[in-house]
């Protein structure tokens, strides 16, 4: 009997250490895109919305509002921040011509690379001290924790899916 306690004591506090580390990287990466944001004086929410951009491609303004749960007034303002700001144009859809489409300015953009370079690095060291199927874990496990994040700001947004 002892050992089922044993088993149960070990898994809380491995459950109670995954959520202080979970909250410890939720903060880490706050304040890193926080610095980057600044750095390209842009705001975290800029930053973020050019990430999507760069990881999704061409967006329309209601796409940019589905996928960040901001407001259509707000997704407006931002696009015309980037726009004059020189990171985002605004071009028509080539298959419907009513459709405006956020294109990112890659060249503007790509000259920000090096502030990701220290970071990218010590990633890429991290990640040899694993084995494929480590990192086949790891990697199922950032895709579902996004899925539940992603599912709670809808919550909070009413934008739920």
């Amino acid at each position: 009997m002892a050992r089922v306690s044993s088993d149960a004591d070990r898994r809380g506090e491995l459950l109670a250490a995954l959520h202080q580390a979970g909250r410890e990287h939720s903060n880490a990466a706050v304040m890193f895109h926080a610095a980057v944001g600044a750095r390209m004086g842009l705001g975290m929410t800029e930053e973020k919305t050019l990430d999507l951009l760069e990881r999704e491609g061409p967006l329309t303004a209601g796409e940019i509002v589905a996928r960040t749960g901001l407001a259509p007034a707000s997704v407006s303002g931002l696009v015309d921040r980037l726009e004059r700001k020189g990171f985002v144009r605004r071009s028509r859809d080539h298959a419907d011509g009513r459709r405006v489409i956020v294109e990112i300015e890659r060249d503007r953009v790509a000259s920000f690379g090096a502030l990701f370079a220290d970071f990218v690095s010590g990633l890429e060291a991290l990640y040899a001290d694993y084995t494929d199927e480590q990192l086949d874990v790891i990697l199922d496990f950032l895709r579902r924790s996004a899925a539940v994040q992603q599912r709670a700001t809808g919550t909070l947004t009413g934008e739920t899916a």
